[in-house]
């Protein structure tokens, strides 16, 4: 590895496998020296969930190219970052670290549940600038040539600027269309929930199990948001942090003299 070039941990939850992240293998490849800690398998929805009462599996891979530092663990996003800075590479500085691209949205609140947000805002908990990029796309065939320069410029300008510590970006990108990109847009987080539903079904066996379904609530009516953007074909930026503290809060709770 060169010494002069910016290292790059990258991670995601779709797997070593997905074309999200040999995309962004390839794209940060053009800007620094890159190192890849993976799930092995689908971690979609795994939130910030980490590995205790099993051992975690790492090994090296291929899937990536033999020019590639790539390794699949057995763990969850979290896990995967936390090996990648305590094991793998820790002897060395992590200039940035990077997670996806996911296929499909992590806007609003998929936040609090999306595997590849969580391998981000891990890093920015050990206090590494860190970006979490998602495809309104799950197709695994998603096509992403149309977001390429503006992965390797969002990432660019976060190792030139860097981000206040605890800060990581969620980067949602407007799948393709035959309209370009109306531009980047700086966002807040949109106020909603998903709605689910539960469909019961029947195993070989005849034994009842459960299908989870449902949909995005959004009334978030005030402007602004994540969400706004996207439908305008819009890159929305959302700087999120893991303190989620309500301030305003506090004062009240204290006159509950409890």
């Amino acid at each position: 590895m060169s010494t002069d070039k910016p290292l790059i941990l990258i991670s995601n939850d779709d797997s070593i496998a997905s074309k999200g992240i040999k995309v962004l293998t390839e794209v940060m490849s053009e800007i620094g020296d890159v190192v890849v800690v993976a799930p092995d398998s689908h971690q979609s929805g795994m939130g910030h969930a980490i590995t205790l009462g099993t051992p975690l599996r790492v090994s090296k891979s291929l899937r990536l190219g033999p020019e590639i530092e790539a390794y699949k663990c057995s763990g969850t996003p979290a896990d995967c970052i936390k090996f990648g800075k305590h094991f793998i590479l820790k002897e060395r500085k992590i200039d940035l670290v990077v997670s996806g691209i996911n296929h499909g949205s992590n806007s609003s609140i998929s936040v609090i549940y999306s595997g590849t947000m969580s391998a981000a805002i891990e890093a920015a908990l050990e206090g590494i600038p860190a970006i979490g990029f998602s495809l309104c796309d799950f197709s695994a065939d998603a096509d992403f040539d149309h977001i390429r320069a503006y992965v390797k410029n969002i990432a660019q300008k976060v190792i030139e600027e860097g981000l206040p510590t605890g800060l990581a970006l969620n980067v949602n990108f407007p799948a393709k269309t035959d309209q370009p990109i109306a531009g980047v847009k700086i966002a807040r987080q949109a106020i909603a929930v998903f709605r689910e539903t539960f469909e019961e079904r029947r195993d070989p066996y005849g034994k009842p199990y459960y299908w989870m379904d449902g949909f995005l609530q959004n009334n978030d009516n005030n402007g602004g948001t994540d969400e706004d953007a996207l439908k305008e074909n819009f890159i929305s930026i959302v700087p999120v942090k893991f303190d989620l503290t309500d301030y305003q809060a506090i004062e009240q709770l204290k006159s509950w003299n409890l």
